[in-house]
Parts: structure tokens; C-alpha cells; sequence
């Protein structure tokens, strides 16, 4: 599972800093999660493939988290993409991005699908026999999701010495994986337990931007690998929270220790700041394992 940070700036787009965006790499998934202005110049510069993107998630509708759709899906239209490209999001998210393509002529060549999100409750959004992606419910001055991306158990790992020791057919090599008993050459049934050996435990990770403090997310991301969490201010500057919808540093990491959460990535920074680590201190001072998100950063999970 990797992470590419694209942008994780808050508000207007600078010369060095960008809104918004980023790149889940999970199971063979290449998930966009929001689109901010001056995503797809980022994802040229971390040389990351256009044709591998076929699932977007917006999380609400303010423009540093989606003004960088249109102009995405014009330039799949000019590569001649011919894949689907789902896009889940807040309803009116179609009749926005729609409505730019069609003022501009430039309907695509290829199906555009559109997933209206309206429930304040979280759902399931998409899954496979890989991933399961569901909503988180944030607090923010607009409807506005977070999303969690869980892997599903990997297959159960062959012990060979015991399935030699066993004496097993390799014909059975793939129900064993499946969790399945089998029967050995002398018509003994071996239970899986004694010929397989645990898989790795499941990934998963948490988007969670733009919200205030809300506890009403832990049930959903409880044990979360990794959890992505707005840190638009300090504690310097709590009292912005409250009208603006965003959290501090402090809380940030309140909710990644209350959500046993393995580690924590802060991004979306206000640019009242001179520099990131104040976020880093402060959130150390409540979770110890604190990353920062930084424009064109990777971070291996």
C-alpha cells in the first residue's frame, strides 16, 4: 500500500504549494482521492499512469478539493482513454463537472460515471474481492465525506514442509489457500490449520479532510493502519475551528490515539504558517506516531 501526496494545502493554490489531492496505490487499485487544482500536472511530475485511475472519490464540494476534475477528465478525453472513470461524490457533483464539459464541447469519448453520495450515514461506495471503500461522515461547513479503504483478508500461505509431511496432492495447492480441509493421498481429511500459515493482517487507511473534532468517526475507523487527518491549524488558533469547520494539529492526533490508529499523516495546512513542524510538535505532544504530508511526498504503508 502506498500513499502519494499530490497536494495537501488548504484554501488557494501557491507557486509551491498545492490544494488538496492524493494517490492510494492498494491491491492493484490506483484510487484519486480529491482533485484539487494542479492535480494533473502532479501526477505527471510523480510519473503516475492516467490510464491506471478508474476510481475518483471527492470529498465535498469546495473548489481547492475538486476545481481540478474538469480539467482531468478533458485530458483523459485528449489521450483517448476508452475506460470507465467512476467519480463519487456529493450530489451536484454531476451537474458541475457536466456542465463545464458541455459549455466547453468537450463531452467525453469514454463512459463517465457519477456516484451521488447524500446518506449522513456511512456506506459501502465500492468494493471487490480486493478492497472495501465506505464513507466516513465528517463535520464541515458543507456536506462533505472522508473515506476508509480497507483490505479484504489476503489469502491463508501454504506451509509446504506440512503439506509434504502430509502427504497432499499440489492439485489442492489452491482450495488449501482458500481456507479449505482437503483430503491427503491415503483419503485423510487434513484440517487447514495444520498446512497453512496466517496471511499478513489487512491494511487499511483513513481520509479524513476537511472536519472539526468529531468522535463520531471512530467506530468506523477503529484500528486504522494509517489515518490521514486535517490539521488546518494550531492550537494557537482554535478559535477559527468552530466557523471554518477544520481542526488542530492537537486534535488531530486526538482522534488517531482514541481510533488506535497505527500512525497518523497530518496535511491540509493553513498558509498562516511559516513552516510545518509546529504541526508535527504539537501533535507528538498527544500521538507519537505523527508524519507530515508534504507536496510530492510517498509514503510506503
Amino acid at each position: 500500500m502506498k500513499l502519494s501526496i499530490l497536494g495537501c494545502y488548504s484554501a488557494t493554490p501557491r507557486a509551491l504549494t498545492n490544494p488538496t489531492s492524493q494517490v492510494l496505490d492498494i491491491r492493484g487499485h490506483l484510487f484519486l482521492i480529491d482533485c484539487g487544482e494542479g492535480t494533473q500536472v502532479q501526477l505527471r511530475k510523480q510519473k503516475i499512469k492516467f490510464a491506471r485511475i478508474k476510481h475518483i472519490f471527492i470529498s465535498h464540494l469546495h473548489g481547492d478539493h475538486f476545481f481540478g476534475l474538469p480539467g482531468l477528465i478533458s485530458t483523459f478525453m485528449l489521450l483517448g482513454r476508452e475506460a470507465e472513470l467512476h467519480v463519487y461524490g456529493p450530489k451536484g457533483i454531476k451537474k458541475a463537472v457536466t456542465a463545464m464539459l458541455t459549455v466547453g464541447n468537450t463531452w467525453t469519448n469514454f463512459p463517465l460515471i457519477f456516484h451521488e453520495l447524500t446518506s449522513q450515514e456511512s456506506e459501502v461506495v465500492f468494493e471487490d474481492d480486493k478492497v472495501v471503500v465506505r464513507t466516513v461522515p465528517l463535520v464541515h461547513r458543507v456536506y462533505t465525506n472522508g473515506f476508509f479503504f480497507k483490505e479484504r483478508p489476503l489469502e491463508r500461505k501454504l506451509d509446504i514442509e506440512a503439506v509434504e509431511a502430509y502427504d497432499i496432492d499440489v492439485a489442492y495447492y489452491r482450495k488449501i489457500k482458500q481456507g479449505q480441509d482437503v483430503e491427503n493421498k491415503h483419503g485423510v481429511i487434513v484440517s487447514n490449520d495444520q498446512i497453512t500459515l496466517s496471511p499478513p493482517p489487512s491494511k487499511s487507511y483513513a481520509f479524513c479532510s476537511d472536519t472539526a473534532y468529531t468522535e463520531k468517526i471512530l467506530s468506523i475507523i477503529k484500528d486504522v493502519t494509517v489515518l490521514y487527518h486535517e490539521s488546518t491549524f494550531t492550537e494557537a488558533h482554535k478559535h477559527l475551528t468552530a466557523p471554518t469547520g477544520h481542526s488542530t494539529a492537537a486534535e488531530a492526533a486526538m482522534i488517531a490515539k482514541k481510533a488506535n490508529a497505527r500512525m497518523l499523516i497530518l496535511g491540509h495546512y493553513s498558509t498562516r504558517y511559516k513552516g510545518l513542524e509546529v504541526f508535527k510538535e504539537e501533535a507528538e505532544t498527544v500521538f507519537s506516531n505523527v508524519h507530515l504530508a508534504e507536496d510530492g511526498k510517498e509514503f510506503q504503508l
